[in-house]
């Protein structure tokens, strides 16, 4: 019955009842007679999934949620067939497919994201037995496991460096841009990738106690805390079915009349109330598809207009997620600041380190020549060493130069102080035992962040910023956008446990990221919104909005056109409510028969619908 139900409830389905019940309207006013009604075909097609849905409710549903609005729309249906006026019947039961169809198609969520997550969990790992490498499942490894990882692959367990040193890029975890230098004795997480050097490590968290398993498991809890959206209609049936039959009943005997009675009925099916919703939250996502704000679901909407505190990720979120050189600094008096940045980028010209990299590219940017780099030597998570024009050139962190004899005087000490405070990377330069230079790269804050959040706040909307990033570079870009309260090194629990904590305080909050790391925060939030261009498809998948063009100035704009809807939702309840109070006292004085009571309060469904729609072309005050 079941399947039978779905399949006249269907978009294909629904269309042929319309075009039936168009029959019978048409036949109607040219006073034609035919053997049969072409309305019966609305009544079955349209009539028997809400006959069904409402004896469901009835058997399966506890309390006064047994009371529906699919249950006074059938006994309206019934009462309208049982005095003959079929038209009206199969145009209630119309009406109201054509209301299950469009919220059903505005409440639509993917399930995509979580499967790529899962993806990413590791298949195997190197396990080193009495010398030997053997590749073992990961559901294998126990903890205290001796595991091998070499460059480029995926680290398969939690796990401490018992032997090397390397780069881990752990942005599905941490969401930060560069690759974390790791030594003998660092903590390394499951799924995240080991960049340079080998390493031996010894398993510690493993299969479900993983870090990454964990985070597939937050996204699968937050993800089953999502309640469906409960109908307007059906929150209030509870109190209107018993209203309707009582007022049909007083009507019936006090008129003796027993059509005045199933007009009531007809008239005071919520049609208008259940278009209202679903019809302004299609013209609301289509207003905002135009802007490049893909909206997943009307609950979106309505939440995001209560949301009283933002929390952003920084990279990619706040920042571009793209480090550039900011600043070049010669200690040396010999060496100007574009002869630094030939010499550092020439010798970084054969490295893979993203720092690396960085530089050549932006010295290629200014148009200098570079020299060609002889005997180049990586020594990973620490430098590189490469002799270019005859000087043997050291291109690392202060600790690499320091191990290499390399004097540190207290005024570089200092300087390289003040550029950490500003959370910029240093590759610091140096030869014939002295310290040349240091190059400094940052992450760029978006230009439109500072105004953005100026103007959350003077909309009495508080602002958080809960990243992976360490706590200078966190309190460095907070600042510059006017972020007032920071936290930073979190993991991805650790940034749910927050959400959770604003949550308890009596907060609305919408999360705003990018990274895989971000999903369990997104789900968690009242609303998740992914920066969609830079954004990982399983971060996107999470959230309940996307930012197709990254532009964080939008999300001001998102919150005004939240508001507008759901005003706008109240409004067109409000006004259905009204046309049925006067059509429920037209109906009492006979005013109006079910057919002309169906029309009229299929007038009121259409213009209900039409305010709505107004969403879709209202023009915004834009803040971008």
């Amino acid at each position: 019955m079941k399947r039978i139900s779905d399949f006249l409830a269907g978009v294909p389905m629904t269309i042929v009842s319309g075009v039936f019940l168009a029959a019978s309207l048409i036949l109607m006013l040219m006073k034609m007679e035919v053997p049969v009604d072409p309305a019966w075909v609305s009544v079955i097609i349209s009539g028997i999934p809400l006959l069904y849905l409402a004896i469901w409710r009835i058997i399966h549903n506890k309390g006064m949620s047994k009371i529906s609005s699919a249950l006074l729309i059938s006994i309206a249906m019934i009462a309208a067939v049982a005095i003959g006026d079929t038209f009206a019947a199969g145009e209630v039961a119309f009406i109201m497919a054509i209301g299950a169809i469009l919220e059903e198609k505005t409440a639509e969520r993917s399930k995509k994201g979580l499967k790529e997550l899962i993806s990413l969990a590791p298949q195997q790992g190197r396990r080193i037995n009495n010398g030997n490498e053997e590749m073992i499942y990961a559901e294998e490894i126990k903890a205290g496991y001796i595991l091998r990882v070499l460059p480029g692959e995926t680290i398969p367990v939690d796990g401490r460096i018992i032997s090397g040193n390397t780069s881990v890029d752990q942005a599905i975890m941490t969401g930060e841009s560069l690759p974390v230098d790791k030594e003998v004795g660092d903590s390394v997480f499951c799924g995240t990738i080991n960049r340079f050097g080998a390493i031996d490590m010894e398993a510690t968290n493993v299969g479900e106690d993983s870090s990454l398993q964990k985070l597939i498991r937050m996204v699968q809890d937050a993800e089953n805390k999502q309640a469906p959206i409960q109908r307007i209609a059906d929150r209030w049936a509870t109190w209107l079915v018993p209203v309707a039959l009582l007022i049909a009943i007083v009507t019936y005997f006090v008129t003796q009349d027993i059509v005045r009675g199933v007009t009531v009925l007809v008239v005071f099916c919520p049609c208008a109330l259940v278009l209202a919703t679903p019809t302004a939250i299609m013209a609301a996502i289509g207003q905002a598809a135009k802007h490049g704000v893909i909206v997943k679901s009307g609950e979106a909407l309505e939440k995001m207009g209560k949301v009283d505190t933002i929390a952003f990720d920084k990279t990619g979120t706040l920042t571009f997620g793209k480090l550039e050189v900011s600043d070049t600094i010669p200690f040396s008096k010999e060496l100007d600041e574009n002869e630094l940045l030939v010499l550092v980028a020439s010798a970084e010209s054969r490295s893979e380190h993203p720092l690396g990299k960085a530089i050549v590219t932006h010295a290629r940017g200014e148009d200098l020549v570079l020299k060609d780099a002889a005997g180049f030597r990586m020594e990973a998570g620490k430098g590189i060493c490469a002799n270019v024009s005859g000087r043997n050139l050291f291109c690392g962190s202060e600790k690499y130069l320091i191990e290499k004899g390399i004097d540190i005087p207290q005024q570089v000490s200092d300087t390289l102080h003040e550029l950490r405070n500003e959370g910029k990377a240093l590759v610091l330069a140096a030869a014939d035992g002295f310290c040349l230079g240091v190059i400094a790269l940052s992450d760029v804050l978006r230009p439109t962040a500072n105004a953005m959040v100026a103007l959350l706040d003077g909309m009495d909307t508080q602002t958080v910023l809960l990243t992976g990033d360490n706590s200078r570079t966190a309190d460095y870009f907070a600042k510059q956008a006017g972020i007032t309260s920071v936290q930073a090194e979190l993991l991805p629990e650790e940034k749910v446990r927050h959400i959770i904590q604003l949550q308890q305080e009596g907060k609305s909050v919408c999360m705003i990221g990018d990274g895989v790391n971000d999903a369990p925060a997104l789900k968690m939030a009242s609303v998740g919104v992914a920066m969609g261009v830079m954004g990982s498809d399983i971060a996107i998948e999470a959230a309940d909005i996307a930012l197709m063009s990254d532009d964080i100035s939008r999300i001001p704009y998102l919150k005004r056109l939240s508001n507008a809807t759901v005003r706008t939702i109240k409004f067109g309840i409000s006004l259905s409510l009204f046309i049925n109070f006067v059509a429920i006292i037209m109906s009492f004085m006979g005013w109006l028969t079910p057919t002309t009571g169906a029309l009229v309060h299929n007038a009121g469904s259409i213009f209900v619908v039409l305010i709505a729609a107004l969403l879709y072309d209202r023009k915004f005050e834009y803040c971008w």
